[in-house]
């Protein structure tokens, strides 16, 4: 499982960096035509381009009634091999990742020690919010994934105008509302699955840039000069106490994001309607495009399996040294890129006794890509400690002739 789910995210890269590219330079290039809650909301593209292109009607492989053999004798020197298992390395890679990130999350709460808000006022203002204070911060942040909470700065009386506060509460309200608090932690757990593309990180940091930017824009909807003023400056003043780090928690942001937040408050509302159109259409057709792009073409020849490289299995050392033979019949699915996937096995004789080599060593067939890949596939392995022996058909074998 854990090895098919490796290659399928091998599989994926391609289509994911182009997409994550795509909206690094829609960040970077499109802001002062594309208000950044348009370009924010793009981002579900990306979900959407990989449940459309690996749809299991995408993939409808081709039948195959050939039950291929393979002879294995213990020719192999017995003694112990050494060989990476990328499948390991990138597990034990994700598995720090993950467990770095929820104790960093859980260190980061502990460390708030809060404490219900003494503040009746504030408290009667906002009846529909959970309010705390802590010591440890000094800027009002969300925290939760489920159920959330603002955080307030216990002396935010002494650093905070009670105006531009109004505006950072209502910061925080558009963050609760949209519920960007449990998308940061999926989009934090995607990265980390995929953990060996740089795109992935850039991309991460990109969308918690517009996230921050699109909050922005619906506090500033319709406010004054005046205002905006006031929270630019209450901006600058929450960055330079903001604390960022592998957390799902949003955040002010360093001096750059920052700086290109106080820049697109001056172009808010100077969105251009032609451009949102023509990147619609775009978008709606590039989506169109991967969702059709693996359908089958009709064929009148069944393709080939080609095979590439075939791994012999080794033979147990207990077998080999009790003199015991056997066969061991296997089912797999070669996926497109002509990855072995799904490998299971059908029936053996003896059992359990050539299962685990036999198994181990097809998960690193290589066969030649096809349109659609193959299902179902049989292969026999005859494990043979002699030249005398021989081995019997497990399985029934028919052939089905077309016109």
């Amino acid at each position: 499982m854990l090895e098919n789910t490796f290659n399928w995210l091998l599989e994926q890269q391609l289509l994911i960096s182009l997409l994550i590219l795509s909206l690094l330079v829609l960040e970077r290039c499109s802001l002062k035509w594309l208000n950044a809650n348009f370009v924010y909301k793009l981002w579900l593209m990306l979900p959407i381009t990989l449940l459309l292109a690996n749809m299991p009607e995408h993939f409808k492989p081709l039948p195959n009634n050939v039950i291929s053999t393979m002879l294995i004798s213990p020719r192999q020197d017995f003694s112990t091999t050494i060989s990476i298992s990328w499948v390991l390395v990138y597990s034990t890679i994700f598995s720090i990742l993950a467990l770095t990130a929820i104790v960093v999350h859980l260190r980061f709460i502990n460390q708030l020690r809060l404490t219900n808000l003494d503040d009746k006022v504030l408290i009667e203002a906002h009846p529909d919010m959970q309010l705390l204070q802590s010591s440890a911060v000094n800027t009002p942040m969300v925290i939760g994934l489920f159920s959330n909470q603002l955080v307030l700065p216990t002396a935010y009386t002494q650093h905070i105008d009670s105006n531009a506060l109004t505006l950072i509460i209502e910061h925080e309200k558009v963050h609760i509302k949209r519920a960007d608090n449990l998308f940061n932690a999926l989009a934090l757990m995607a990265t980390l699955l995929i953990w060996f593309n740089p795109l992935a990180w850039l991309g991460y940091m990109s969308f918690r840039r517009l996230q921050e930017l699109s909050c922005d824009e619906k506090v500033l909807t319709n406010k004054t000069t005046q205002q905006r003023i006031l929270y630019s400056k209450a901006l600058i003043n929450c960055a330079a106490n903001s604390r960022a780090g592998l957390i799902a928690y949003s955040h002010y942001g360093d001096k750059n994001t920052m700086l290109q937040r106080l820049n697109q408050i001056k172009h808010t509302g100077n969105s251009s309607m032609i451009a949102k159109g023509a990147l619609l259409i775009f978008a709606v057709g590039m989506i169109s495009s991967f969702a059709i792009a693996k359908q089958p073409e009709a064929i009148s020849k069944v393709q080939a399996i080609s095979p590439i490289m075939r791994i012999e299995p080794l033979y147990p050392i207990q077998a080999a040294e009790q003199g015991i033979s056997g066969s061991v019949v296997l089912k797999y699915d070669i996926s497109p890129a002509g990855k072995t996937q799904n490998v299971s096995v059908v029936n053996a004789k003896p059992e359990k006794t050539f299962d685990k080599e036999a198994k181990k060593a097809l998960m690193q067939w290589q066969y030649k890509p096809s349109d659609s890949g193959f299902k179902d596939v049989l292969v026999q392995l005859d494990f043979a400690i002699d030249s005398n022996y021989k081995s019997e058909q497990l399985i029934e074998k028919v052939t089905v002739a077309t016109k």
